[in-house]
């Protein structure tokens, strides 16, 4: 083919290339952004391989690179392992009480009948006493050689507490020991009463201590075999009251 003959037609040149330049320079932005696409893509794919490139080398650099990463593979396993572990596992049931929980309060005795107290007299800060006379107390009939100073202690603090008059009886061979008893175990309120008549002993035989609770009505709540840590203020505060209306 012959190409002399057509205008323009330079031989020493290059073969002509068709270049259209569009009016407006907007008209290239696609170009230019699929350009910088490509860059972009290219630029990421080199990362990548430099990334790579110790994982894809023989010898002791590749295996020195992939041994991190097995180790880490390792550890987020044991660690997913433990969390189900913990997950599954269920709360142990709650113990089921087959007997009621043993109260820890502390320990009364529990009253007999009511009965009255007996008529007769009893020696007072020496001087007779009805023994009908002795209401709205505490007596504390004392046995000979009673071992009891503990008990006559505690039951001293309670009465003073309640406000209740108090008083430590003797008759016969617990006499002698009767004022001793009260001056060291009475709390400053307790006073001595000797049962000269026998009186109180005939009727309630106080083979040990035994605490006679006496009413308004002079009607007794009698109390034997006193346990350690004994509590009787509950009672002692209802003394100003007739017994029967107390005892409802």
């Amino acid at each position: 083919m012959n190409f002399a003959s057509e205008p323009g037609r330079d031989d020493g040149n290059p073969p002509p290339v068709n270049i259209v330049i569009p009016d407006d320079a907007r008209e290239l932005d696609r170009d230019v952004l699929a350009y910088h696409r490509e860059q972009r893509a290219r630029r990421r794919r080199r990362r990548l391989v430099r990334l790579l490139r110790p994982l894809r080398s023989r010898g002791v650099g590749g295996q020195a690179a992939i041994l991190p990463l097995i180790a880490t593979c390792v550890a987020l396993s044991m660690l997913a392992a433990a969390m189900l572990s913990v997950v599954a596992i269920s709360p142990a049931p709650t113990p089921t009480l087959t007997q009621p929980p043993q109260s820890s309060a502390v320990p009364t005795v529990q009253p007999a009948a009511l009965t009255s107290l007996p008529a007769g007299t009893v020696q007072l800060d020496g001087r007779a006493e009805q023994v009908q006379s002795l209401a709205s107390s505490a007596l504390a009939l004392v046995p000979a050689g009673c071992d009891c100073g503990p008990a006559l202690s505690r039951l001293a603090g309670q009465a003073n507490a309640a406000h209740v008059a108090l008083y430590f009886v003797g008759a016969a061979a617990a006499m002698p020991q009767l004022a001793g008893l009260t001056a060291r175990y009475g709390g400053g309120i307790a006073k001595a009463v000797y049962d000269t008549g026998d009186v109180l002993a005939a009727a309630y035989h106080p083979d040990s201590l035994t605490v006679l609770l006496v009413y308004r009505d002079a009607t007794v709540d009698v109390r034997k075999n006193l346990p350690p840590g004994f509590q009787l203020t509950p009672v002692l505060l209802q003394l100003t009251r007739p017994g029967k209306q107390a005892a409802r």
